[in-house]
């Protein structure tokens, strides 16, 4: 290493020191380092439209049958906005394993030693999850059209933000989870599908909570999930005035909040 490299950088003529690095070209940086994998294999992105359209196409006509007393002519609005969130829940809670890749690899090291902000790593990696879960949630909604679902066309625009803003929070707290495990991918599983699949069944994704226990209704108050899917289902049903769907903004910002906090935290740690 050249003795110019171990020199502090000089003080502007003005006797400041250089101005600090823009945060938000830090993370643009990175943002758009996260989005070229994707860009250059886009059937990812269809590979992980598989689960959500096999719980359509299986479990849908099984609610139909069961449930369709209940829910009348509107059961594909109950139901294809729940899935919009699965895909969001289960596209989002999986991306520490890229970091793990990278931790594995070195290439994580690398990136802490260059210039860009630690947080503006962790925010440019948090932001890419926007691209997946609107271009899947799309998709999802395209091929449920022939099927017979109307939704509101602003309430079904303004549910792909609300999950948009979920995966931020899902996401950032998916590679805090990563950096708290290292190179154990085992326990980063373990953790993911512990915690992924009450937080799901707890949501009344898949049937109605009404119907459940009343333990579960109220555990099921505490789970952020619950208030996106029920805010989804009032939107796409017209509802957009209706308190779920302000409930469902509260919680997906909230989680976007606590995930980037956590997540920032965890990402400046992992520098010392």
């Amino acid at each position: 290493m050249s003795a110019a490299t171990l020199t502090p950088a000089a003080p502007t003529s003005a006797g400041r020191p250089p101005a600090r690095r823009s945060f938000v070209r830090d993370t643009r940086i990175v943002l758009l380092r996260e989005l070229r994998p994707v860009a250059r294999d886009p059937f990812s992105l269809l590979f992980g439209l598989i689960q959500p359209l096999v719980f359509l196409g299986l479990f849908g006509p099984l609610l139909v049958g069961s449930a369709g007393a209940t829910l009348g002519s509107d059961v594909w609005l109950w139901f294809v906005p729940a899935v919009l969130a699965m895909t969001t829940l289960f596209g989002s809670s999986v991306t520490g394993s890229n970091l793990q890749l990278d931790i594995s690899s070195g290439v994580h090291e690398r990136m802490l030693v260059t210039p860009l902000s630690r947080s503006a790593q962790l925010v440019g990696r948090a932001l890419k999850e926007m691209v997946p879960v609107l271009a899947q949630s799309a998709v999802v909604l395209l091929v449920m059209l022939p099927f017979g679902l109307r939704p509101d066309p602003l309430g079904a625009v303004l549910t792909l933000l609300q999950l948009a803003v979920l995966g931020i929070g899902v996401g950032a707290l998916s590679y805090s989870l990563a950096l708290a495990v290292r190179k154990q991918e085992w326990m980063f599983w373990v953790v993911q599908q512990t915690v992924l699949f009450p937080v799901m069944l707890l949501s009344g994704m898949l049937l109605p909570l009404e119907t459940g226990p009343a333990w579960m209704r109220a555990v099921s108050t505490v789970n952020p999930l619950r208030y996106v899917v029920d805010s989804g289902r009032a939107a796409f049903a017209g509802d957009l005035a209706s308190s779920a769907v302000a409930w469902g903004w509260v919680a997906a910002v909230a989680t976007a909040a606590v995930g980037l906090t956590v997540g920032v935290r965890a990402m400046v740690r992992s520098a010392d």
